[in-house]
């Protein structure tokens, strides 16, 4: 059974990588970040605006704009309360299948912030004579327009218009000259491409993927992606992104992250370029936890501080005013924020003596619980020149720094020489997570509470001679630890490749409230993940600690990671080390010179000796590396399929004309796999070292690492072309026994071909008004499965059979393998005869071999693999244009102005019609020529394969394209004349 254990073995491996993937994909999501968030809750209304009609948009039939209101929550004297307008304008715009009542969270959070108690706004609010904020959503009908660009298209141009409608409401009283925008997922992609916009103040994306367009299956999506990064590199329209990170299994987040603009003389972030931030919700003070995709817009951790920006937007007019509002209330502690304005000196001669606290030298400053306010002393060393600072300050605050619902108690830090203080300026200012111990950290279902936080203060501190810590407002809660710390900076030249078969371990030191690791050498990318397992020195003594140690994983200046180490029996989790700084066909384009290269982890701790971490040993965790591969690599699965069907083709028409028609798929396969597949396997490997650019092959530049990506991909996607064409074989076998049963089949010749012409330029007339080309090719794939079906019915296509006892000689075997030209014939009449030398005309062999019929069938149904594999590049928009009808009318998609006319493009379908009708009378394309016929038809299939290789994991939409084009020169050339009757070129 020479021809079924290559098939058993590619399809058991493929099904296995499968399930695999499968497996480790979605395990990501509760191992390597997982979600700790609030539910949300609201009283929503939606008050449609019917005013905005087909005299402000011609989408309008097909797209709608509510007005959402809080019920039981505004203002008494409006009446009634919907009716009205009495704030700030701001735009919800939804993503792919998003809905309007997305907007509920936000918008919710926003009025209940700015009321403190129904029908009575906050003090807060009241005083400075805001406004509250209308909040107005655009509702698309759940439409999928991350797999369409004219969906995409139609959008762009109804938020457009939805903005000027927003902003002529308030021309009766004081018009707003700007409007704050949300977008959800690609509602961001949406937004970006209003831009610039003078009235748009600001915009805040939620897993938004700015640099890559998730599905690569549309020529124009790459239209719209490319013109929406010469926006984000020049356009002053100050513009955040909230990303999700490894907890949204929807969109890579690699692709979320914006480039920060720098400067290029000091790779630090100059006023002058566009306001670039990219927070993750990791890294969100407040939050610190991974958040998925739907759940960003109601997470209570992160959609209160986004509802918070909003209104504080509303109230700044100023591109400076408007970033420091996004720094102030969207932060992740990567940069110091504005000094405060209230930083004032300390003279010591004020304080009386029982006001002051004076330290050893080196001793550090402990404070659980403090219930007196007092101003402690610590003396600077002066055994070194500079020496760092650090202080940790539990729930309490440290201008500007505090948590949202801080305890009173209040820190200030000064550095004196003599009696004379001055404010200490910080190096790090931040707020950290502090989980609660034996308590999973995020908490489920529940995450961090407004009040949790620890401040990080670090400073690096030379000359002076003391550090004074005010301490001010202490009820005897929260707790303080500050001290000196010699530079604690370890350096590991550990690299991935060394990680591959074992692990690395990092020795520290024990005495110190920080401890910095750099890892020059260790790749940061989205398909690594590492593991990091901490060694204590006792960690039965972490339960008391004050702070237990905290590790903190940078590997990009927008994206921290925060896990709480605890011994690894019995770990609840364990510490996986993932990184969104580059990722599959993204370059990291990273000019900060901290994180160029390589990642950095910090350990924060009160440093009570034996909780101390010892060491950290760093391994690559391959089960969670795995899970990252299956969901970035399924499209490129799908393209290499397509191009094994090509190779499958271009191996069919290369034997004798008269030994192709007498070869089966199966036996295509068979070949393939034997011969032709561990070449491609070798040569993948070495293609996979070379430094391509990203956008090619599978978008990692030549990584060492990631050499094996390749092969797995390639058997992969051989075996699920094994598994399809099993599939696809016993349906069309099920199709035959059907037809026969029903006793109808109707079979089509080459008379008549003025009917087929005139059928023909009908369904282009139906393409070019009503239906896209992607329905026409859905159409294409049905008749050819059709026309394959009729040809069981009628003959079996000619193949090898171990059961056969007549073969007949027909070439000699210098050229071919012997298993390609010893074939049987059912039903010959002469074992004898021998085929001419040369080339018969098709009319001519169909005479002389009853069989021809059915050789052409495997012809067709080599051509029906490849269109099968075709189809889910096409799918994705079938059911865009289903949903378009089902949801809007048939109206919604009549004309180019409907945002369809991009698919109306015949010349791509073409091809396949004209294929799939001349099949269906028989017609053979190359089977019965020789010469340059075979060897253009070949090289053909043979650049297909190569752009599905290379090019098609990047941009899909451009195989089917190609395909198109190849098989355009294959009717030219070796059909012609011979579609309407005549009897071919004269080659």
């Amino acid at each position: 059974m020479p021809v079924r254990f290559p098939f058993a073995a590619l399809a058991i491996c493929s099904a296995l990588s499968l399930l695999l993937f499968y497996h480790s994909g979605p395990d990501i999501a509760y191992t390597l970040s997982p979600q700790g968030c609030r539910m949300s809750w609201m009283s929503p209304s939606y008050v449609l605006q019917s005013a905005f009609d087909d005299s402000w948009s011609p989408f309008a039939s097909r797209y709608s704009l509510f007005l959402y209101r809080e019920v039981g929550w505004e203002s008494p004297e409006m009446n009634p309360p919907a009716a009205q307008l009495h704030g700030s304008p701001v735009l919800f715009i939804p993503g792919n299948a998003g809905s309007s009542h997305q907007v509920r969270s936000i918008a919710s959070s926003a009025t209940r912030q700015f009321f403190s108690s129904p029908y009575h706004i906050s003090p807060e609010f009241a005083k400075n004579g805001r406004k509250a904020l209308d909040f107005f959503a655009l509702e698309f009908n759940e439409d999928l327009s991350a797999f369409h660009g004219s969906t995409l298209d139609a959008e762009i141009r109804y938020a457009r218009s939805a903005i000027d409608y927003i902003l002529s409401l308030y021309a009766a009283g004081s018009q707003p000259a700007t409007i704050t925008v949300l977008a959800h997922s690609m509602g961001g992609v949406v937004a970006t491409a209003l831009l610039p916009h003078s009235n748009i103040s600001a915009l805040i994306t939620m897993s938004t993927p700015h640099t890559l367009p998730p599905a690569r299956l549309d020529r124009r999506i790459e239209a719209i992606y490319f013109s929406n990064q010469d926006v984000l590199l020049s356009d002053s329209t100050p513009i955040l992104s909230l990303c999700g990170g490894a907890t949204d299994l929807m969109v890579p987040a690699e692709s979320c992250i914006l480039h920060e603009p720098l400067s290029e003389t000091d790779g630090h972030a100059d006023i002058s370029l566009p306001y670039r931030r990219t927070v993750f919700t990791s890294a969100l003070e407040g939050a610190w936890t991974g958040v998925g995709h739907r759940e960003i817009v109601w997470c209570h951790q992160v959609r209160w501080r986004i509802a918070r920006a909003a209104l504080e937007l509303a109230t700044v007019s100023s591109r400076v005013e408007r970033e420091n509002v996004l720094d102030k209330w969207l932060r992740d502690g990567h940069m110091l924020p504005p000094a405060s304005p209230f930083d004032t000196g300390l003279d010591l001669n004020t304080l009386r003596e029982d006001e002051i606290e004076y330290l050893e030298t080196l001793t550090p400053l402990v404070l659980s619980g403090p219930t007196h306010s007092r101003t402690y002393l610590l003396p600077i060393p002066h055994s070194a020149l500079r020496i760092s600072f650090t202080l940790y300050l539990s729930r309490g605050s440290l201008a500007p720094i505090a948590s949202h619902t801080p305890l009173p108690l209040r820190i200030s830090v000064f550095h004196c020489q003599g009696s004379a203080c001055t404010t200490l300026k910080p190096t790090t200012l931040k707020l950290v997570p502090e989980p609660i111990p034996n308590k999973p950290f995020p908490a489920p279902d529940e995450g961090a509470d407004e009040s949790e936080g620890v401040i990080v203060f670090g400073s690096e501190v030379s000359g002076g001679t003391h550090i004074a810590i005010r301490v001010e407002g202490a009820d005897g809660r929260g707790w303080v630890v500050a001290n000196y710390d010699n530079p604690n900076y370890v350096v590991s030249d550990v690299g991935p490749l060394g990680l591959i078969f074992s692990k690395a371990n990092v020795v520290l030191q024990e005495d110190s409230l920080r401890t910095d690791m750099h890892f020059p050498r260790l790749l940061s990318n989205a398909l690594l993940v590492y593991r990091a397992v901490p060694v204590f020195k006792d960690s039965s003594s972490c339960a008391d600690a004050l702070l237990p140690p905290l590790l903190q994983h940078t590997s990009h200046p927008s994206e921290t990671h925060y896990f709480r180490l605890v011994a690894q029996e019995p770990s609840p989790r364990p510490i996986l080390l993932h990184s969104h700084a580059s990722g599959p066909f993204l370059s990291s384009d990273i000019k900060h010179p901290i994180f160029s290269t390589g990642c950095n982890l910090t350990i924060y701790s009160s440093n009570e000796q034996k909780c101390a971490v010892s060491s950290i040993e760093i391994s690559i965790d391959w089960w969670g590396t795995l899970g990252r591969w299956g969901s970035r690599y399924a499209q490129a699965a799908v393209t290499w399929g397509g191009g094994v069907c090509a190779l499958l083709i271009c191996s069919f028409w290369g034997v004798s004309p008269y030994i192709t028609a007498a070869t089966s798929v199966t036996q295509s396969l068979h070949h393939f796999i034997s011969h032709t597949f561990p070449r491609l396997l070798l040569a993948s490997v070495l293609v996979s070292l070379l430094p391509l650019p990203v956008p090619f092959w599978v978008g990692n530049a030549g990584e060492p690492i990631f050499v094996a990506v390749a092969p797995i991909l390639g058997i992969t996607a051989v075996g699920l072309v094994v598994i399809s064409w099993i599939v696809l074989r016993i349906s069309v076998s099920a199709a035959a026994w059907f037809l026969k049963k029903v006793g109808n089949v109707r079979r089509e010749d080459l008379s008549h071909r003025s009917s087929a012409l005139i059928s023909m330029g009908f369904v282009f007339l139906l393409i070019f008004v009503i239906i896209p080309w992607q329905v026409a090719f859905l159409g294409a794939w049905i008749y050819h499965f059709y026309t394959c079906a009729v040809h069981f019915t009628s003959a079996s296509p000619i193949q090898a059979s171990s059961n056969s006892s007549e073969t007949i000689s027909l070439m000699p075997r210098l050229h071919s393998s012997p298993s390609r030209l010893s074939i049987s014939l059912e039903n010959s009449q002469s074992p004898e005869t021998q085929l001419p030398p040369s080339p018969l005309p098709p009319q001519r062999v169909a005479s002389l071999y009853p069989s021809a019929d059915g050789s052409a069938g495997n012809e067709q149904l080599h051509l029906l693999l490849l269109m099968t594999w075709l189809l889910p590049i096409v799918a994705p928009v079938l059911a865009v244009w289903v949903r378009t009808v089902g949801s809007s009318g048939i109206r919604a998609i009549w004309g180019s102005g409907s945002g369809w006319g991009a698919d109306r493009n015949v010349f791509v379908v073409a091809p396949w019609l004209i294929t799939v009708e001349w099949a269906s009378v028989g017609g053979d394309f190359i089977t019965a020529r020789t010469g340059a016929a075979r060897v253009s038809a070949r090289l053909g299939m043979i650049l297909l394969a190569i752009v599905a290789f290379f090019v098609g994991p990047r941009q899909a939409f451009i195989v089917l394209e190609v395909s198109s084009a190849v098989l355009t020169l294959v009717l030219v050339h070796n059909v012609g004349p011979r579609y309407w009757g005549g009897l071919g070129w004269n080659l």
